[in-house]
């Protein structure tokens, strides 16, 4: 177990202060006390470097807990501080996230909600090798280039990186926004990499790959005989995401009466299995991603906005391939590196003109449909140099000359109109409408791959 300096406690209510100090001595962890705002700096500057966590009240006599944050983000980001909150207050709990705590804890203090918080804590502690070692500079936050699977040196990638360095050390629920095929999935494994939970389970979730009829299941759980076929009880998604981070990917899909359900879990940090009484304490770190404009289904009703401003506390952009063209050489080689190795092949060479040529595309399914393009290329090359001829879907189009719409309309009569569109008949193109295989690429089941051709006319 990591050893831990102190920990600050500030509230002017003493039982409070008595309370936590209590615990915090059962774990081994020396406490420091103040009362007010004025206290807490003077403790902050007479033991800057012995306190490792500080555990803040919102509401003090001389000031806001929030101030306490914003000083200490400046002047030592690396110090964790969760603030108290009293009970429902979920706004001044997102106010808080949002100003950069660490955590938050509603009052009554709970002894298993503080074993959580110093769990945390302790994990975002380096050891002592990693301490001799790294800077404490605020960039030592950021994750490294050489070691991230996020590939990629251009500015949009280095700040992307940056970002997740500093977001990972926090609890706040993320939102992650970006194209189809930007890798929303991969850049949430990083998050919960590089935070306090790594050593915890990342469980992935397609919110639009699940059943109407199974999510609530799905996710909750249920107990045996909550309904037809339920003959065991089953723990739910929440719960197999204990101690670790739960990525909702494609959250604009969730139904509005699951959406209701799922703010309560957020804001009660507890789930009620189907068929069950009594609800169950979750810990989990929420990471949520889609491709859509949430906003928009906001605005248009698909979407509450409670749930959006819970989950929403920080938003993270993932930038689409258009926008970072110089990662296009190191991306393509590490694509055809992973792919030889899969396939058991040498790996071959990409032709000058290949990273030319596909400079000039417009990549409307972004890294997943560069993939798809050099996978059909290796498997059309015999030889152990990739050219534009093979990675290019249509010979006819390989001078770049192409207009997307020309290059995507893989059936008589169906122009694409968005994104998805053109990324789900780039995936029949590219598997010659073999549409079980497409489905699979495009991270969704047959029988939605179905239904959107149905709704959009193409045989």
């Amino acid at each position: 177990m990591t050893k831990m300096g102190s920990c600050l406690i500030v509230d002017d209510e003493p039982d409070i202060r008595t309370l936590v100090a209590l615990f915090m001595k059962r774990e081994g962890v020396p406490t420091l006390e103040a009362a007010t705002l004025a206290e807490a700096r003077e403790q902050l500057e007479a033991h800057s470097d012995d306190i490792d966590l500080c555990l803040a009240d919102m509401r003090l006599p001389d000031g806001n807990g929030l101030d306490l944050v914003d000083e200490i983000r400046t002047s030592r980001p690396q110090l964790p501080v969760a603030v108290i909150t009293a009970h429902g207050q979920v706004e001044a709990a997102v106010r808080a996230l949002k100003a950069g705590a660490f955590d938050f804890i509603n009052k009554p203090i709970e002894q298993d909600t503080l074993r959580r918080l110093l769990r945390d804590a302790r994990n975002l502690q380096p050891s002592s090798e990693e301490a001799a070692t790294s800077p404490t500079t605020p960039e030592s936050t950021s994750t490294d280039a050489g070691e991230s699977p996020l590939i990629g040196r251009s500015k949009a990638m280095r700040q992307m990186r940056e970002m997740i360095g500093k977001l990972a050390r926090s609890q706040a629920p993320i939102f992650v926004q970006g194209e189809s095929g930007t890798g929303k999935e991969l850049v949430a494994r990083e998050i919960h990499s590089h935070s306090s939970r790594a050593k915890g389970p990342f469980v992935p979730v397609n919110c639009g790959a699940i059943p109407d009829e199974l999510i609530e299941s799905e996710l909750f759980g249920h107990q045996k005989g909550a309904f037809t076929g339920a003959t065991r009880d089953k723990p739910g998604l929440f719960r197999s995401a204990e101690g670790g981070t739960l990525f909702l990917d494609e959250i604009a899909e969730l139904p509005l009466n699951l959406q209701v359900s799922l703010l309560r879990v957020l804001q009660e940090r507890r789930v009620r299995p189907v068929g069950a009484t009594q609800e169950v304490p979750v810990d989990v770190r929420i990471v949520s991603a889609s491709h859509q404009d949430l906003n928009q289904a906001v605005a248009e009703g698909r979407f509450r906005q409670d749930l959006f401003f819970r989950l929403n506390v920080i938003g993270l952009r993932v930038p689409p391939l258009r926008e970072r063209l110089d990662d296009l050489p190191e991306l393509a080689e590490a694509i055809v590196a992973r792919l030889a190795a899969r396939d058991g092949r040498p790996v071959p060479d990409i032709d000058p003109e290949v990273v030319h040529w596909l400079a000039g595309q417009s990549f409307p399914g972004n890294v997943r449909e560069l993939e798809n393009l050099l996978e059909r290329a290796m498997a059309l090359t015999d030889s152990d140099r990739i050219t534009v001829e093979a990675a290019s879907p249509d010979p006819m189009l390989a001078g770049g000359d192409e207009t997307p719409t020309t290059t995507l309309a893989a059936c008589p009569g169906f122009i694409p109109e968005n994104d998805e569109q053109r990324e789900v008949v780039m995936a029949l193109q590219q598997t010659r409408w073999n549409r079980s295989e497409a489905a699979r690429q495009l991270g969704m089941t047959l029988r939605q791959l179905r239904y959107r051709l149905q709704k959009w006319g193409v045989e």
